[in-house]
């Protein structure tokens, strides 16, 4: 008698059909795990403290590099506006110290924060999606800090020398400020920034799902422009000189968009 053949096919994780509760399970841990990444990167940060301190200060001064750069071939921002950091309450520079140190977490563990995600969505896409998404952890990386370095190195500086220096009325008074609010105003700026760099990615998914088309973008192209210079608007103080630096990278990320989406468009029709 013949023996029976045995298949060599072999059903990995990813192929078996999991139910709504073990889709909830293995959520649950790539958070647990997304979680425990930053807070050892909180707890490191907040160990560097005089290092930490130093960064978050640096835009105050005139010797901040983006200052002596713009000063030395435009003749400007050579006398930064000085301004105090003062502390109104009892425990706000424990809970700044301990709030920045979440945020910069969180900042540090990027690549790894979208790497658990990555992780999680991955299994439900089809092996032509997941071939044409690779190395997209890199690029998402390389894009989000590219956008908090431009938010600290480029926004942060004329913002805060926008505030400090902006006079209402004719008295002498001394410009100070909390280190919350300091904090804050460095968060709303940097952190922000880094998302939004995210677009030409969700430009391509949007495109790999035939949702949006390379035509339909550039037909949209002037509504994109005003929606963008809103949404420049609302993450920046109210300082024009501010809003346009953040909306001309935004709109070059945009027609990068284009590009990707009309790359598509030409691999599909290929393909056809």
């Amino acid at each position: 008698m013949s023996k029976p053949i045995k298949s060599n096919k072999s059903v990995t994780s990813a192929e078996k059909e999991m139910s709504f509760l073990e889709h909830l399970e293995e959520l649950r841990w790539h958070i647990i795990r997304s979680v425990g990444v930053v807070i050892l990167l909180g707890i490191a940060v907040f160990l560097l403290e005089d290092t930490v301190v130093g960064v978050l200060y640096a835009p105050r001064y005139d010797t901040f590099p983006t200052y002596q750069l713009i000063c030395n071939y435009f003749g400007v921002f050579c006398e930064v506006p000085q301004f105090e950091i003062i502390f109104k309450d009892l425990g706000e520079r424990f809970f700044t110290h301990l709030k920045t140190s979440v945020w910069l977490g969180i900042i540090f563990g990027f690549p790894y924060l979208f790497w658990e995600f990555w992780r999680f969505i991955k299994p439900g896409l089809y092996d032509h999606e997941k071939k044409a998404a690779r190395g997209i952890v890199s690029v998402c990386s390389f894009l989000f800090f590219i956008g908090v370095a431009f938010g600290y190195f480029i926004i942060a500086p004329f913002a805060i020398s926008f505030l400090a220096g902006y006079e209402f009325g004719t008295d002498n008074s001394i410009v100070s400020t909390t280190l919350s609010s300091y904090v804050s105003y460095m968060t709303m700026i940097t952190l922000p920034t880094g998302m939004i760099f995210q677009l030409p990615i969700v430009a391509f998914f949007l495109g790999k799902a035939g949702l949006i088309s390379s035509d339909m973008m550039k037909k949209f192209r002037r509504h994109a422009v005003v929606i963008i210079f809103i949404l420049a608007a609302i993450i920046t103080p109210p300082d024009v000189i501010t809003q346009f630096l953040i909306a001309m990278p935004l709109m070059g990320l945009y027609q990068i968009g284009i590009i990707v989406v009309k790359r598509i468009e030409k691999k599909r029709a290929e393909e056809d």
